[in-house]
């Protein structure tokens, strides 16, 4: 691995961590508050210098550069409406909703992505029940792989297992889950992540020199 890729994966790491806190839960004040102190809007770092990248920056300086803890009820009502509920939400964050023709949780995709954790031995200690193709955890899978490849350079199972999980589990889905959710969002906060989170993947495949496997999806 070269000096540069190493810069790169300990960017990659540092965000895919980021974004797992973002999309598993609600946002709390303190989490805002965190990227308000750590100045992300200004930290984020550019990697390829997309468009992607630079609309998320502008769009989470506007929310960061206003920020009151009052408005903490307004990011919680968009984060429920995009990717929890109540009723169907809509940025659906589980891959099988794409991947399935019925649309529903916990369909083959997921069953074929829990068997591929199980050979590859990845676990997730969860707070509540969650189907395992949610995309929170999806970047949590990627923080691992990353840090494996970081402390071990020449580790070809975790650099295999980023890839599989990559090109056959959820680069086929995941930009039409943050498509969906720039088109819904009703505040700046969550349409600056799915832009950066789309860099974020696209950074992530072109450095692991993946093309995701075409698949045909249902939403």
């Amino acid at each position: 691995m070269t000096n540069k890729t190493t810069d790169i994966y300990l960017e990659l790491h540092a965000i895919a961590r980021l974004l797992h806190n973002v999309f598993l839960d609600y946002p709390t004040v303190e989490s805002i508050q965190y990227f308000n102190d750590n100045q992300l809007d200004q930290s984020w770092p550019i990697l390829i210098s997309s468009e992607h990248n630079a609309q998320g920056k502008i769009l989470l300086n506007k929310f960061l550069s206003t920020w009151q803890a009052e408005q903490i009820n307004d990011i919680k009502l968009d984060y429920g409406q995009l990717y929890f509920g109540p009723g169907e939400p809509s940025a659906m964050p589980w891959g099988s909703v794409y991947l399935g023709e019925q649309q529903i949780l916990n369909d083959q995709s997921t069953i074929q992505l829990i068997n591929f954790y199980k050979k590859v031995g990845i676990k997730f200690e969860l707070k509540y029940n969650q189907p395992l193709d949610h995309i929170a955890l999806f970047y949590s899978a990627i923080d691992l792989l990353l840090q494996q490849l970081l402390d071990e350079p020449n580790n070809t199972l975790a650099k295999d297992t980023l890839v599989i999980l990559l090109q056959q589990h959820m680069l086929p889905w995941s930009g039409r889950c943050h498509e969906l959710a720039i088109k819904h969002a009703q505040t700046d906060f969550y349409r600056a992540i799915a832009l950066l989170a789309q860099d974020f993947e696209s950074v992530l495949a072109h450095t692991t020199n993946v093309v995701p496997m075409p698949m045909r999806l249902f939403r």
